[in-house]
C-alpha cells in the first residue's frame, strides 16, 4: 500500500474510532520532546555513522540498532534500565495483579 493511501486508510479508522489527533506546529519541536530526543539520539548513534549502500544493508543495521536501544541501552527517562527491563518489570506487575 503507498503512503498517501495508507495515510487516508489511517485517517478513516481514526475517524470511525472518535480518535483526535495532536500536531506539532513548525519550528517547534520542545512540542514533543520525548519524540525529538529519540530522533537525535537515532541519527548520532546510527545513522550519522553509516553511509547505506542499500536498503536491505539499512534495514539490517537499523534493525541491529534498535535492538541495542530497547534491549541493552539504559535509559535516564526509565531510570537507568533498558526498556526490555521496564517491560518486563511492567509485565510482572500485571500478573501479580491478576493473581492477587
Amino acid at each position: 500500500m503507498g503512503k498517501v493511501l495508507a495515510a487516508h486508510a489511517v485517517q478513516r479508522m481514526r475517524k470511525e474510532k472518535g480518535i483526535n489527533t495532536q500536531y506539532i506546529e513548525p519550528g517547534k519541536p520542545w512540542q514533543n520532546g520525548y519524540n525529538e530526543s529519540f530522533n537525535g539520539i537515532l541519527r548520532d548513534d546510527c545513522l550519522n555513522k553509516w553511509q547505506f549502500r542499500t536498503i536491505r544493508e539499512a534495514r539490517l543495521i537499523l534493525d541491529d540498532w534498535v535492538d541495542e536501544y530497547n534491549d541493552y541501552r539504559p535509559h535516564g527517562s526509565l531510570g537507568g534500565i533498558t526498556p526490555k527491563m521496564y517491560r518486563d518489570q511492567w509485565d510482572q506487575g500485571r500478573r501479580l495483579q491478576r493473581a492477587a
